[in-house]
């Protein structure tokens, strides 16, 4: 296969996901958009966790919310923290303790009920995300999972978005846009959807 078919095969294998995520996954997105707007509105916040990729998204999505979606949709910042930043913190308790804690310990020190944790694992299988997930409920916290088609993640959410897909790199493709979505959606229905197009 030369470079102009492998990049072919690629977008259309990627497009096919997210047809494919549209067709399955529209009604835990908008449901998770929920989750996510009433905490903001009863002055809750948002904790992201996930490994890798992953916590490069949690990372980007927190800011999103923090600072803005699009330049042309003006609005006040909305609280939310990635649990992936502090290098501090988590080299000192992996080293210390467990690597599989480190979520689980932020969302006891920062969790409140009513606030929404976001996990996300393209396997579904993240021992940390699982754990923090299993804080998050311990402590009244809402919870919504973004994953593959497999794993036991998604069924441990309050809403599980599951790309139906066992390929990483298009799992992660569409979790960029389910992200993109659900900022969206949020601060439009916070702020007023006629203020931007």
């Amino acid at each position: 296969m030369n470079r102009e078919d492998r990049a072919r095969t690629h977008l259309l294998a990627s497009i096919e996901v997210k047809r494919h995520v549209l067709e399955n996954c529209l009604p835990q997105i908008l449901a998770a958009a929920d989750l996510i707007t009433e905490a903001f509105r009863a002055t809750g916040k948002l904790l992201l966790c996930g490994n890798g990729g992953s916590a490069a998204d949690c990372q980007h999505m927190a800011a999103e919310f923090v600072s803005r979606l699009t330049k042309d949709f003006e609005r006040p910042a909305l609280p939310a923290i990635a649990l992936t930043t502090d290098t501090s913190f988590l080299t000192a308790y992996a080293n210390d303790l467990d690597f599989q804690g480190i979520f689980a310990r932020q969302i006891e020190a920062l969790g409140k009920p009513g606030d929404v944790l976001l996990g996300i694992s393209t396997s579904g299988g993240s021992l940390n995300v699982i754990r923090a997930v299993e804080a998050a409920r311990q402590q009244n916290l809402k919870t919504v999972t973004l994953t593959g088609n497999s794993g036991t993640l998604a069924r441990m959410a309050d809403v599980g978005i599951a790309v139906p897909s066992s390929n990483t790199q298009h799992i992660q493709e569409s979790h960029l846009a389910i992200e993109h979505i659900l900022c969206d959606l949020v601060e439009r229905t916070l702020f007023g959807r006629d203020k931007a197009t």
